[in-house]
């Protein structure tokens, strides 16, 4: 079984610093959402979409240049502040099964969160960004889900998709993959775990510890390692 793990908020506890910069540019442009509402909505969105969609909300254009300073500011701070999900590394030794990432960030942004926190070594050269490969729509969609399966040669439905985000989880169900949800980052919000169950996560836990068994028993739930 191939397991796939989303990068922020499942490895690394970035959306959290991710939404306090955002949330703190936007409102200087009429949009006013608290970080954890911010992650509620729009967790697992490519930035331009974001961008679109509060557009559309407060009825005007935003500066052309906004995105390029949200990035180049969340970057910033993830190089200085970001850390580790607590476990990732315990997780990591407990796992037998071929791994990769599968992430809406940039590769630029993997680097830098991979490197400071100590995962890259864990991962490479198996770290998949949506929006560095050709022809690939970012998550809801399906396509970096159906990337990693194929660069590693499994199918899509011997594949574990571990993601804290709905649009993740529907992008990993679309590839028809089975799905994991994960609310132990600190942007988790009341009612995360049911809207990961909602749109299609079969079990859904705050530990990454509690990820290797988990994993184990969802292979005997489907009849593989009987």
């Amino acid at each position: 079984m191939l397991i796939i793990f989303d990068a922020d908020g499942v490895l690394v506890d970035s959306e959290i610093i991710a939404a306090k910069v955002e949330t703190e540019l936007y409102r200087q442009h009429g949009f006013d959402r608290d970080p954890q509402d911010f992650v509620r909505e729009f967790a697992g969105l490519p930035s331009s979409e974001i961008k679109q969609r509060i557009e559309e909300e407060i009825g005007k254009g935003l500066p052309d240049d906004l995105l390029q300073t949200i990035e180049r500011k969340i970057d910033e701070r993830l190089a200085k502040d970001v850390v580790s999900i607590e476990g990732v590394e315990t997780m990591l030794d407990g796992l037998d099964d071929p791994r990769c990432v599968c992430s809406n960030s940039s590769i630029e942004r993997l680097e830098i969160t991979f490197k400071k926190t100590g995962l890259h070594d864990r991962f490479r050269p198996y770290i998949f960004s949506a929006l560095s490969l050709d022809h690939t729509e970012p998550k809801p969609a399906p396509d970096i889900f159906l990337h990693a399966a194929g660069e590693l040669e499994t199918d899509p439905s011997e594949c574990l998709v571990v993601e804290d985000s709905v649009h993740g989880v529907a992008g990993a169900v679309a590839a028809g993959m089975r799905v994991i949800g994960f609310v132990g980052g600190s942007h988790s919000y009341p009612g995360h775990s049911e809207l990961l169950m909602e749109v299609g996560a079969e079990t859904v836990t705050r530990r990454l510890a509690e990820i290797p068994p988990i994993i184990e028993a969802m292979k005997i739930w489907d009849g593989r390692g009987i």
